[in-house]
């Protein structure tokens, strides 16, 4: 598919509070960038987003623009296991999508990065080589170890939150990383095939039980109660 990649560039925009008009701010970005609605379809059809290792998700729409898919136009409802009480509305511009819509290409490759330069030139080594490591080469008992690692490191940086007296100050971002690169290995394994069917609903939860931990930590190291444990 000339139009898919393993790493793509996005633009995510969060407007929260949602507007009232958020639908016609959109479109509005749309018109502004060049592309003239009264000439192009444009169709939301119905595609919820969501992260189950992260434990996070959405009312959505997939927003295609002439048949293509351009955008994520979402309303997020949770996040790390906590549902949200004011909504944000969440939109996803895919830019390689649009860019070649834009210049008329039929492959994302064929994109002008620069006067002169096509987006091959620049990205295309990177997306073969990755892809061969993801789908080929990489070690299936290396990536389990990287796991249990980034697993065992994120566990025991919320085990140390209960009982760290400067709670202001505790890295809970780092355990966030290392949530993320739990959800990145469980990824690589999964583009490997070492992950069955049984096997992959235990290996979610795993993942999504140290983001919502870190959440809650999140939410405890924000709270006034939080600012007087570490005073």
């Amino acid at each position: 598919n000339p139009n898919r990649l393993y790493k793509h560039q996005q633009l995510q925009v969060i407007l929260k509070p949602t507007p009232a008009d958020v639908l016609d701010q959109y479109l509005g970005s749309l018109n502004a960038i060049g592309i003239d609605l009264r000439k192009h379809d444009i169709k939301f059809e119905e595609d919820n987003w969501e992260s189950p290792t992260l434990g996070a998700w959405g009312i959505g729409w997939q927003v295609m623009l002439d048949g293509l898919e351009i955008s994520q136009f979402t309303y997020f409802q949770q996040c790390g296991g906590v549902d949200l009480d004011l909504v944000p509305a969440e939109m996803t511009y895919g830019l390689e999508r649009i860019v070649g819509f834009l210049q008329g290409v039929e492959s994302i490759y064929d994109i002008e990065w620069a006067p002169g330069v096509k987006y091959a030139e620049v990205r295309l080594a990177d997306e073969l080589q990755h892809s061969v490591y993801n789908f080929e080469l990489a070690d299936v008992p290396t990536l389990w170890k990287l796991f249990d690692t980034y697993e065992g490191e994120a566990q025991r940086l919320l085990e140390l939150f209960r009982s760290y007296e400067d709670r202001i100050r505790f890295p809970l971002l780092a355990a966030y990383d290392y949530v993320l690169k739990c959800s990145n290995t469980f990824n690589l394994l999964d583009a490997r095939g070492a992950i069955s069917v049984t096997e992959r609903v235990g290996v979610i939860a795993r993942v999504r039980k140290l983001a919502v931990g870190v959440t809650q930590a999140w939410i405890e190291q924000k709270t006034p109660e939080a600012a007087e444990v570490s005073a």
